[in-house]
């Protein structure tokens, strides 16, 4: 994690790269207070770095405009694409991310079409029935059209990860 590598080199910039200009000042601030408070001792220096951590998160949060949600422990699932994707980028190939997302999709949209046909033939009598047929008539087209708004969104630079905020999406 950069927040420890900076702490550990006492260079703020290993994580002021995952935060937006706008809290830089702020963190600055953070982070001198928390050097200066590391040396106090072992439990200071423990809830100094803990304090350091929760401001670092919630100004790249912000940044990216989600709510801070506290220190999450670590180890945490950050999913299996997070994983794939930071691999691509230290391989250069990003395949594997490519192909493990394109079938997870091509999976889900199966699976979805499916149930509006398993729901298409209903008793014109049974409005339950019916109404089954309608959401799952809607849960496939509403789906498929934002899947494809949020692709061509971010493809037309539209769908950037706040641009000039931060860039990254784990925490």
């Amino acid at each position: 994690m950069a927040a420890i590598k900076s702490l550990e080199t006492e260079n703020l910039n290993h994580v002021l790269i995952w935060i937006p200009e706008d809290g830089e000042k702020e963190l600055r601030g953070i982070f001198e207070k928390t050097l200066h408070a590391r040396k106090a001792g072992k439990e200071a220096q423990e809830v100094a770095d803990d304090w350091f951590f929760e401001n670092t998160i919630r100004l790249h949060r912000a940044g990216e405009g989600a709510p801070y949600t506290g220190l999450k422990p670590a180890g945490l699932s950050e999913g299996p694409v997070v994983p794939r994707a930071e691999k691509a980028i230290e391989t250069g190939d990003p395949k594997e991310t490519i192909d493990f997302i394109l079938k997870t999709v091509e999976n889900d949209l199966t699976h979805r079409f499916h149930r509006v046909l398993e729901k298409k033939e209903y008793d014109v009598n049974d409005v339950d029935a019916g109404r089954e047929y309608i959401q799952a008539f809607i849960d496939w087209v509403v789906y498929s059209h934002s899947l494809y708004t949020s692709v061509t969104d971010a493809a037309a630079g539209h769908g950037e990860h706040n641009k000039g905020k931060t860039g990254c999406g784990h925490h």
